[in-house]
């Protein structure tokens, strides 16, 4: 478990693709990835709320997970 991962235990899920399998593959060409790491986030109902080229910009990405438990929440 990294630390993005821990930080939102609770929250929401990491979920990691290797984009050399069948599955990997299949998702990057759906979402359009182009570069390594790629980080997309999703609601609860697979809806893309964002995406993060490179390192992931952890506070962004906090603060939309937080966003969309509010969102849920109303």
């Amino acid at each position: 478990m990294d630390r993005l991962e821990k930080e939102l235990q609770g929250q929401a899920r990491v979920i990691r693709l290797n984009l050399l399998s069948r599955l990997g593959q299949e998702v990057a060409g759906r979402y359009a990835v182009r570069g390594v790491p790629t980080f997309l986030i999703f609601d609860g109902k697979g809806h893309l709320l964002g995406r993060q080229i490179g390192f992931p910009d952890r506070p962004k990405i906090r603060a939309l997970v937080a966003q969309e438990a509010e969102a849920d929440e109303a």
